[in-house]
């Protein structure tokens, strides 16, 4: 089992954490909650327990903003062909159905695509507007969830006649694309109050702008499921604007889902009116990728804009399918992957893993990657083969910038391109020694003993007794949970085992705790822990968890659940013990 280093979060001010949990009648662990959020004030406290789309920005505050809805609204009054283009993820199709969804109710002549990842590649390209140009002929184009590096293609797409509007949220390069507007809180002349916002919070934004053009302010609102669908899958910070958007979303997928919302829930075995942003992030977000990764990504899109609950079922049915098919070609990969590892990487001298093998699909290789970090805790690249081309995904740990390790290897590359924690590659065959020997000097010089040991970031030390019923609801509105705003992570010390530990489905742990003689007993689950089976089989052992609450329901009636991060014996109790 991987170590791991636990670390308490500290707050230096314990006077004013007190005084804050006074005003608000709450707990100090729940007030040092706050702090650690940046929440110092009742007002700001407010604010976040009651986000409001009151607070929304005005999305003219976005540099071209005022060009976008000018060419859109032309494009509609004229009856122009419009085409939506976006990406292949959830982002992607959440951002093409709404604006599509939008468009369409304001009697816009539109249509939209969606690049397959094997023909044509991630985002906006040159064969994507060849298609477009010979099947539907717009006169308008509009990205979403890509585009804003899309340089040559843009230009390429002026050519054949095709006016251009941006709607990204990734980071530009220093040259921006030559369209009639570029949407992005992140383009350096943009001074948006606000940087992270989803694909489809942009795409939202536009027709934001475009509703107030034309006095229908209210009209994009009803889209908020999908942007809510989109911030949470993309991982995006879970604050300012994208926490409003999110928990109204939520609200809506919720109380008045749209039928490919209400079969995705059917076909993942969720309980309609409980979804959360977690449950989005791995179980809703996988089937609607998995169309993506594996065929054509369409299908979502057709899926989420659907009026049909006939037609729903049955694409919802679709990505149920590929999603199971993609979760056995997943197994195979990583067992792959773990016998390359085993057989032909010193761990001891490497501190990298960059594996390659010719015939591993290119739709799975990212999530085998990010699994790989999980179990050996090392910067990891995994590479296919691609018409005679090495391309593949990189995925780094918390103290490592991936993306900064690749530029240094740039003379060795075809092209790269993502962020610290993740990013997409291209390498000639040839080159794949070569360029394994120099990722891995870059690791060794960069990356200290200790930052190879993952550390798990502890907001509060409690005791079980204090997750009482009050304690749970004012949690519950800390929801919802994303970066920036994690599910709060707690150390309970010297817990008991009240029940005899089992595993279910693979190697998932079941346990009950309970502390200090006190009667409540709290079941706990710890996924991917089964190596932990046999050291909780001795009950008179007392232990140190660290875990989040979450929720799970049992007859109809909800009780917590302590999700298991980590655990140790609490050698001081134990050893008295004994």
């Amino acid at each position: 089992m991987l170590q791991k280093r636990w670390k308490i979060r500290e707050v230096e001010n314990e006077d004013s954490i007190k005084y804050l949990a006074e005003s608000l009648n709450i707990s100090d662990v729940l007030g040092k909650l706050l702090f650690l959020r940046g929440i110092k004030t009742f007002s700001q406290a407010k604010q976040f327990f009651r986000p409001s789309l009151n607070s929304l920005h005005d999305p003219f505050l976005m540099n071209g903003m005022e060009a976008a809805t000018k060419r859109v609204i032309q494009a509609i009054t004229e009856n122009q062909p419009i085409c939506i283009y976006g990406d292949y993820d959830v982002d992607g199709t959440c951002s093409t159905a709404l604006l599509y969804m939008f468009l369409k109710e304001l009697g816009a002549n539109v249509d939209f695509h969606i690049p397959k990842r094997l023909a044509e590649g991630y985002g906006l390209s040159k064969e994507g507007i060849d298609i477009i140009k010979t099947s539907k002929n717009p006169a308008l184009l509009i990205t979403v969830d890509c585009g804003i590096t899309a340089i040559t293609e843009t230009e390429y797409a002026n050519q054949l006649g095709i006016d251009v509007i941006i709607c990204d949220h990734h980071q530009p390069k220093d040259e921006l694309p030559n369209a009639i507007a570029v949407l992005d809180p992140l383009k350096p002349e943009c001074n948006y109050p606000f940087d992270y916002l989803s694909g489809a919070g942009v795409a939202f934004k536009l027709a934001q702008g475009i509703s107030e053009k034309i006095g229908r302010r209210e009209m994009p609102f009803k889209y908020l499921d999908l942007v809510a669908l989109a911030a949470a899958a993309d991982i995006v910070p879970l604050v300012d604007e994208n926490r409003a958007l999110v928990k109204e979303g939520l609200e809506s997928i919720n109380t008045n889902p749209r039928p490919g919302i209400v079969a995705l829930i059917e076909s993942s075995s969720l309980n309609p009116g409980n979804v959360n942003s977690g449950q989005i992030v791995f179980t809703i977000a996988p089937r609607i990728n998995a169309v993506g990764r594996l065929g054509d990504a369409e299908r979502a899109v057709k899926l989420l804009i659907t009026d049909s609950k006939e037609e729903a079922l049955k694409l919802a049915a679709v990505l149920e399918k590929e999603n199971y098919a993609r979760r056995k070609i997943d197994v195979n990969t990583f067992d792959d992957a773990l016998q390359l590892v085993e057989n032909s990487i010193d761990l001891d001298n490497e501190l990298a893993i960059v594996l390659h093998h010719e015939e591993w699909h290119p739709g799975v290789i990212g999530i085998v990657a990010s699994r790989l970090v999980e179990k050996y805790y090392r910067p990891t690249i995994m590479l296919t083969t691609i018409d005679g081309i090495a391309k593949g995904s990189a995925r780094s740990i918390s103290n490592f910038n991936i993306y900064e390790a690749l530029q240094k290897c740039e003379d060795l590359l075809l092209h790269f391109g993502g962020h610290q924690a993740a990013a997409g590659l291209a390498v000639n065959l040839d080159r794949i020694k070569e360029f394994k020997e120099k990722f891995n000097q870059i690791v060794k010089d960069s990356i200290k003993e200790e930052d190879l040991l993952p550390e798990i970031s502890i907001d509060a030390k409690i005791k079980l007794s204090e997750i009482t019923p009050k304690f749970l609801r004012i949690l519950d509105q800390f929801a919802p949970f994303g970066p920036e705003n994690m599910r709060p992570v707690f150390l309970s010390e010297g817990v008991n085992i009240c029940n005899t530990p089992r595993l279910v489905g693979k190697n998932h742990l079941v346990v009950s705790f309970k502390q200090n003689g006190n009667d409540k007993i709290f079941d706990c689950i710890g996924f991917n822990m089964s190596e932990y089976l046999d050291l909780l089989s001795n009950k008179k052992i007392k232990f140190d968890i660290v875990y989040t609450i979450d929720k799970t329901i049992k007859d109809g009636r909800t009780f917590p659940q302590l999700r298991l991060k980590d655990l140790r014996i609490n050698k001081s109790i134990s050893e008295s013990i004994n």
